[in-house]
């Protein structure tokens, strides 16, 4: 009998959960390879910028090797290129659900500001892409044909918005889409791209949450000024 219930003692732990490294591991499987490596090289330029990224430290985050990298993009430089096209992507795929065609224009504008500074907010990974490839002098987004067909769409709906809101007489005359566009980039990310140098001089944080809330509602009523006011 003791032989019996011993025997059966295993198949009473059958439904119990597998050990922790067993768990982590079925989660990495259950995420594609290429994506892991993307996520991972993203961290991974972005605090080291290119030429300070190591292929080791990418594919050891991953849980993959530099095998499956070089298979799935061929060269460090070509996952970095592949990083800010994703990274990019990602940001033009979520302004262009925003559903400003039959918003007021004003108002419309104003979305599409809010959701640009709440992105980099949340993705201060991305500041730092742009910011090291800015470096750079956009050496390897030049390679892209992908980035620059990105930013047409944008665009067109900023200037569709603009021109709307001039026909109402809700927006000044003789904004450009692409300075508007800037401007509101300028206004999303600098505090961001100079935190640690500006609350070191100035000895004040400007990462905690007050601050950067009070930020945005300032920099909400300057551009919402400007796109009355500027002629």
């Amino acid at each position: 009998m003791r032989q019996t219930a011993e025997m059966a003692a295993p198949s009473d732990r059958g439904d119990a959960p597998p050990p922790p490294r067993l768990r982590a591991k079925r989660g990495r499987e259950a995420v594609p390879t290429r994506e892991r490596l993307l996520a991972s090289a993203k961290a991974e330029f972005a605090q080291h910028g290119f030429a300070g990224a190591r292929v080791d430290r990418i594919v050891a985050k991953a849980g993959a090797n530099s095998r499956m990298l070089y298979h799935h993009f061929g060269s460090k430089r070509e996952i970095y290129v592949a990083v800010l096209e994703d990274a990019l992507a990602d940001l033009r795929r979520h302004e262009l659900k925003l559903d400003v065609d039959h918003a007021d224009p004003l108002e419309g504008l104003l979305q599409l500001f809010d959701f640009m500074n709440d992105h980099f907010e949340s993705n201060q990974a991305l500041v730092s892409l742009f910011r090291n490839e800015n470096v750079l002098k956009a050496r390897f987004m030049r390679t892209s044909p992908r980035i620059r067909e990105m930013s047409s769409p944008v665009l067109t709906m900023i200037a569709r918005l603009i021109e709307s809101g001039c026909t109402q007489g809700r927006l000044a005359e003789n904004l450009d889409p692409l300075r508007i566009y800037v401007l509101m980039l300028a206004l999303c990310q600098f505090h961001l791209s100079n935190m640690h140098t500006l609350s070191f001089i100035f000895d004040e944080d400007l990462s905690t949450t007050s601050w950067r809330a009070a930020r945005k509602h300032d920099a909400r009523l300057m551009l919402k000024a400007f796109l009355r006011a500027a002629r």
